[in-house]
């Protein structure tokens, strides 16, 4: 099991717990706490760096995160969630957990991390999963419908990020075909639907998403403008536990919808948030450019583009959309 996988990074992870409060801690105290030398202190902090954890170390003080940390904690989410969750905190990918162990689990669990050490996007692209910076969330979920209904189902998750969002004050969020939340022409998340093969009628479904709560400003590795949610708010930002809450709650209502009534309830508001409507776009396919005006979606969730030719419609595949 996953648990037993990691159960190494322990004293790392009560490390991290004491250092949360953002105040100085000796590496004298947190060894006497932890029960071990502060040489050892001292090489676990080096592997928490790795992490992508920013943390000081002062002659006379010890050691100090740059900032307080908000840690996700299990117990809180579960005490108001209507589905189980797992917190695991050092995870190879959440969604590949959940695709090598669905069999044993409820239609509509979650697996959430505080890091991921092979996170993914589209297109086997490498997400940047720094420790506690960020959201890394999935969902389990059957489609009773089969393969053939899941098309439209990143978008319809896209609403569903939103809704959850807007209830805790966001604003000015936005979207992108197929996969994307958006704000002020910024990457805010990431959604990743992935199957795990399909059995009679129904498909077993992975729902993954790298939400940007609190990234380091400087990250080179990442190729395109993004955005924190720390951005979003004009009022104190919602704790990650009560982020983590409206999602569960928000995906679960959305796929309920999704299952019942199909993609085509959720174009028009899909319509209202698409960062690129009416606005110059291209399409890439392979080698190919295709250049228009984005126009929405359709009930499908086709990306509708104006050309020279009229309303042409793309569906899925391997097809990335950027601003012309």
């Amino acid at each position: 099991m996953q648990d037993n996988k990691y159960k190494q990074h322990t004293v790392k992870l009560q490390i991290i717990k004491f250092l949360s409060d953002g105040e100085f801690h000796s590496g004298e105290d947190l060894g006497e706490s932890l029960g071990i030398s502060r040489a050892a202190i001292s090489k676990h902090v080096k592997g928490i760096q790795e992490w992508g954890i920013d943390i000081a170390r002062v002659q006379g003080k010890g050691y100090q995160l740059a900032r307080p940390m908000d840690l996700l904690d299990q117990k809180v989410i579960q005490a108001s969630a209507t589905v189980p969750v797992e917190l695991i905190p050092v995870i190879d990918s959440t969604n590949q957990y959940l695709l090598e162990t669905f069999h044993q689990r409820e239609s509509g669990c979650v697996c959430i991390a505080e890091y991921q050490s092979q996170g993914r996007g589209r297109r086997g692209r490498k997400w940047q999963s720094p420790y506690g910076s960020n959201l890394y969330f999935s969902m389990y979920w059957k489609l009773e419908a089969g393969v053939a209904a899941a098309m439209g189902l990143s978008l319809a998750i896209g609403v569903a990020i939103v809704d959850a969002l807007e209830s805790l004050g966001a604003r000015d969020l936005k979207l992108k075909w197929p996969n994307d939340l958006y704000y002020q022409d910024k990457k805010l998340a990431g959604i990743l639907v992935e199957m795990s093969g399909q059995t009679g009628g129904e498909a077993h479904l992975v729902i993954g998403m790298g939400l940007n709560i609190d990234m380091r400003v400087g990250d080179n590795s990442i190729d395109q403008p993004w955005a924190n949610l720390s951005q979003v708010f004009d009022a104190e930002m919602p704790t990650r536990n009560q982020i983590v809450i409206a999602l569960i709650q928000a995906w679960k209502q959305v796929l309920d919808q999704y299952e019942e009534q199909g993609m085509a309830s959720f174009v028009e508001r899909w319509n209202a948030l698409d960062n690129f409507k009416d606005k110059p776009i291209k399409l890439l396919m392979g080698n190919k450019e295709i250049y228009g005006i984005g126009k929405g979606i359709n009930a499908q969730g086709g990306i509708l583009l104006q050309t020279d030719q009229g309303i042409e419609t793309y569906v899925g595949g391997e097809i990335s959309l950027r601003k012309a």
